[in-house]
């Protein structure tokens, strides 16, 4: 299905993987934090103070989620040093579960996650790059058929047709792009820290805002911050194209994410200092705000600037890593077999990447998926659990396996994983029943397509 220099690697490596391995510790690090740090830590904060109202609670579940995610990654190391092939949570799940399960998560990134991701993440970037500007990013340029574009929906399908463009040239030259992007943020993140950290004396304030329910509340607080914290287990995806992966991948897995925690808890820090909490539910573009309390109207640009540089970073990242998903699922004869191509000169799955960036588009061009695709960001964490729960059977099935790396605090660290995931996705049924209800609906719609594609192949 590859080109010559494909089939040399694949002959090459050692767990028969076709892509070439030319990503490196630091640019591997970099895909994770700029996978992870997109527009959430920008915004998020605001809708997580109108769930959770009182100071301590509010600190309570960003270090919740930051544990949760640790507890994630160390997990997820010892999975993708077993298998450092492309594909990541997809794999993992096969090799435990089977198929069906695989080509269930594989579906869900087809059809809502990754789109949506791209969608969400590319307005985004375009809405704030328009802001800079100073340009109305609403008003509508384009008609094709029944479909009005903005200037911000034009703008975003362009930077989804860039990234694209960019990573079909080769991973390494999309590292590029993430490297400078991942330092750029990160840099933007630490200047408010410090900022606000030596501007701004005093004491958190530690009194309650309002009166609301605590248990509900703190578990729709708990839904945007994962989102937020999401992103760290995207470097399994691109496992197969790392160098020296059993080594590195742990490494990345555990320093990367918890060098993500320690930011998020530390920009709380800020602004919980200079935006008391009954304030922020009213303040949705946070950063900025911040930012123009610190130093002035300049504050707001030079955030702005900053969530068009994180967020463009993200699109990059989501493009290094979620073609992989659909080039997996087309190596094992579940999908066209045109996205399982290597590119002969670039050593990209360019199929898949060609396939990403048109759902990409598409999920910019209708905005009537936003809603769903907002509420289906649940629909990961069924994968989520089950990639974790894969550490237990695969060390029952497979005892003699190489595990270079054992997940640390075993087996504790990943069934508090498990116990977070079964909470938040029964308290998240309990609450939005019909949501819920729907997210599974189209989930399962993938079983007879599975079986029809298991039919064909075989």
């Amino acid at each position: 299905m590859g080109g010559p220099a494909s089939e040399a690697a694949s002959a090459a490596d050692a767990w028969g993987e076709r892509l070439p391995r030319k990503l490196g510790l630091w640019s591997a690090v970099a895909v994770l934090i700029g996978s992870t740090i997109g527009s959430g830590i920008f915004r998020t904060p605001a809708s997580i103070a109108y769930h959770i109202d009182e100071v301590w609670s509010f600190a309570l579940a960003w270090v919740a989620g930051g544990v949760v995610a640790l507890a994630g990654a160390l997990t997820f190391a010892e999975l993708a040093s077993m298998y450092p092939r492309s594909g990541g949570i997809y794999v993992y799940v096969r090799e435990a579960f089977g198929r069906l399960p695989a080509f269930l998560f594989g579906w869900a990134e087809l059809l809502i996650l990754r789109p949506a991701a791209y969608g969400a993440i590319a307005v985004t970037s375009s809405e704030y790059a328009w802001r800079v500007l100073g340009v109305d990013h609403s008003e509508l340029l384009l008609r094709v058929g029944a479909v009005s574009l903005s200037r911000a929906q034009l703008l975003a399908i362009a930077m989804i047709v860039v990234v694209g463009a960019v990573n079909r040239r080769g991973v390494e030259f999309g590292a590029v792009v993430q490297n400078l992007s991942t330092v750029l943020k990160v840099g933007a993140l630490l200047g408010l820290i410090a900022l606000g950290l030596v501007l701004v004396p005093g004491e958190l304030p530690m009194h309650a805002a309002t009166l609301r329910p605590e248990a509900p509340a703190f578990v729709l607080g708990m839904v945007a911050i994962l989102w937020a914290y999401d992103g760290w287990c995207d470097l399994g995806f691109v496992s197969g194209e790392i160098r020296d992966p059993q080594r590195t991948l742990p490494k990345v897995f555990i320093l990367g994410t918890a060098a993500v925690v320690g930011l998020y808890l530390a920009v709380n820090l800020v602004y919980l200092r200079v935006v008391p909490l009954a304030q922020m539910v009213d303040s949705p573009l946070i950063a900025a705000d911040v930012a123009a309390a610190l130093v002035g109207p300049i504050g707001v640009t030079l955030i702005a600037a900053a969530v068009v540089v994180s967020t463009f970073g993200t699109l990059n990242g989501s493009m290094m890593t979620g073609p992989r998903v659909f080039y997996a699922m087309a190596e094992d004869r579940l999908f066209f077999s045109a996205l399982a191509k290597v590119h002969p000169r670039y050593g990209t799955p360019t199929g898949s990447i060609a396939l990403s960036v048109a759902l990409g588009a598409v999920f910019v061009s209708v905005r009537s998926f936003a809603e769903l695709a907002e509420h289906f960001v649940i629909g990961i964490w069924p994968f989520y659990a089950l990639s974790v729960a894969a550490v237990f059977v695969l060390r029952r099935r497979q005892p003699d396996r190489p595990r270079p790396y054992r997940t640390w605090g075993y087996p504790a660290v990943p069934l508090l994983f498990l116990a977070a995931s079964l909470f938040l996705l029964i308290s998240y049924a309990v609450q939005q029943p019909l949501v819920f209800a729907v997210d599974l609906a189209i989930l399962l719609t993938g079983v007879p397509v599975y079986l029809w594609w298991s039919r064909r192949a075989a």
